[in-house]
């Protein structure tokens, strides 16, 4: 019986995978830098039109993102694309985490899918609201964290 059940459900997943490059499936199934940052110097949380929430924590140090992290309740395609855009942005300068498009998250995963394009935007807009929250209490200003329908 545990063998039938083991079976279908690796079945259920290479159906569920289909179609999805190596390198998504990879980054989907061993996501990086996923959790929280408790002392970050940036938190955002920006919803996409397609439901998915990204939240991302940065922690910068001179101008470099030293570290930095998300948590999603999206599908696993966001998954992947928020672990791209942090491992691309970590180490990084600010200006250079800002040069990062949904394209070269599109690039790196040879292609996703048309309808998980969005996922990219997604990843890549947290990001740059990440950075601009922290821009935003560096120069003095308060700016919300939360971003809802953003793309």
């Amino acid at each position: 019986m545990t063998e039938e059940i083991d079976r279908l459900v690796q079945e259920l997943q290479e159906e569920l995978l289909r179609g999805y490059s190596e390198r998504l499936k990879d980054e989907f199934l061993s996501p990086q830098n996923l959790g929280r940052i408790k002392d970050s110097n940036s938190h955002v949380s920006v919803t996409g039109v397609c439901g998915d929430t990204i939240e991302m924590d940065l922690l910068i140090r001179d101008g470099t993102i030293h570290d930095i992290k998300f948590m999603t309740d999206g599908c696993g395609p966001t998954i992947a694309c928020a672990s791209y855009v942090t491992r691309a942005a970590k180490g990084r300068t600010l200006e250079e985490a800002l040069q990062i498009t949904p394209e070269d998250v599109d690039t790196y995963f040879e292609g996703l899918p048309e309808e998980h394009k969005h996922c990219a935007k997604l990843s890549v807009m947290t990001l740059r609201a990440a950075i601009e929250n922290y821009r935003s209490k560096s120069a003095g200003t308060t700016k919300s964290g939360k971003v809802k329908g953003f793309l």
